[in-house]
């Protein structure tokens, strides 16, 4: 589950971050659906063609949660998705208990799971394929009022009952919007595309996923590519190359956090951390300077949680990172200077100083 994390985090990187256990070939696709969209027939169709086994909310619930659940509990969790944060008498939540066994079924077989949080809990995973299946409303209420009998009324009833539970188990629990498109690979709309459509697009995707290359910055990388990366700071490269050594997929500075801005709107201050580990939903921000320095980067970290509430992200301090940079032999620590980098605004213009000739002005890396 997202959430901030301790310095033990670092230095037991390789207890939290097995090696690769999956063969070549092994994938897995999840799967998000809207009730009348057709997204059940879609998976129903994609295990018979691929092979595959279908993990779902009721097979979890009549195999795995009564493994650590009693009678009550099991209602409680059938009823209520906050109850899923609750500690089972294992000492784990029971949303923890959930994907401890989704992970350990992934690293077993190729799979398809439908729903359970999947999408969120597997996001940024190399072998994993992201689905989500819509319709319009309109589509959607034609569908369930022929599929099950309903008057119009009733209909429209049953979706916005059945799209408020799904969406409630995903903020509930891991605090992310269920529609939001940014946790998936595809989207499909069946008010365009049937259901034999969807199928094939969806196995030509994984044909594609399992045979393209991916590289640690990425899918599609190459030896090439990765040799021309630069870092704009030494401590970042040798930061990538302890998470390479344990196959953490990173992203350099994907992105740009507006923080403050002028009484017209325009941003006059941004903030582009350094990584993001897509398997933590992390943001990573590292700092080698002296500690009476990083104020002014701890300001930035603040307000980027007040104005983006749910981004998770840490600053590992200098001490933290000779640390790892001691264990992992990459070299010895020593005074290290460099330029401060310059923010930019959204366009990727460089933003003035606020007062050049302050401390600000000095700061190192």
């Amino acid at each position: 589950m997202p959430g901030a994390y301790s310095a033990d985090f670092w230095y037991n990187i390789t207890e939290t971050e097995n090696a690769d256990l999956r063969g070549e070939d092994m994938f897995f696709i999840t799967c998000s659906r809207q009730a009348g969209s057709l997204g059940y027939e879609i998976i129903q169709m994609l295990v018979k063609r691929l092979g595959l086994e279908v993990i779902t909310h009721d097979f979890v619930m009549n195999n795995w949660l009564p493994e650590i659940a009693d009678d009550h509990e099991m209602r409680m969790l059938a009823e209520s998705p906050r109850f899923f944060l609750k500690r089972s008498g294992t000492g784990m939540t029971f949303a923890e208990y959930l994907e401890t066994r989704l992970r350990e079924m992934v690293t077993k077989q190729s799979v398809i799971i439908q729903g359970l949080g999947s999408q969120v809990i597997f996001a940024g995973d190399p072998d994993a394929l992201h689905v989500r299946i819509i319709a319009s409303d309109t589509v959607r209420l034609n569908r369930i009022m022929q599929t099950h009998g309903l008057e119009k009324q009733d209909a429209r009833r049953f979706l916005e009952l059945s799209d408020r539970k799904r969406r409630r188990f995903i903020r509930t629990v891991y605090e992310k919007d269920w529609a939001d498109p940014g946790l998936y690979h595809v989207t499909l709309n069946t008010d365009y595309l049937g259901v034999t459509e969807c199928v094939s697009l969806l196995a030509h995707l994984v044909e594609v996923k399992t045979t393209a290359a991916v590289g640690p910055g990425g899918p599609d990388s190459t030896e090439e590519s990765d040799k021309a990366f630069s870092f704009r700071h030494s401590s970042e490269e040798e930061f990538a190359k302890i998470l390479d050594m344990y196959n953490i997929v990173w992203e350099y500075e994907p992105r740009t956090f507006p923080i403050e801005w002028d009484a017209e709107g325009n941003i006059t201050k941004a903030f582009s951390p350094d990584f993001y580990l897509p398997r933590f939903d992390t943001y990573i921000e590292l700092t080698t300077m002296e500690q009476k320095y990083v104020t002014e980067k701890k300001k930035k970290v603040r307000l980027l949680k007040e104005l983006y509430p749910g981004t998770n992200i840490n600053i590992v301090f200098k001490n933290d990172f000779y640390s790892l940079l001691k264990r992992f032999g990459l070299r010895e620590p020593g005074p290290t200077v460099h330029a401060e980098r310059p923010e930019r605004n959204e366009k990727g213009n460089t933003l003035m100083k606020e007062e050049p000739g302050k401390n600000e002005r000095n700061r190192n890396r």
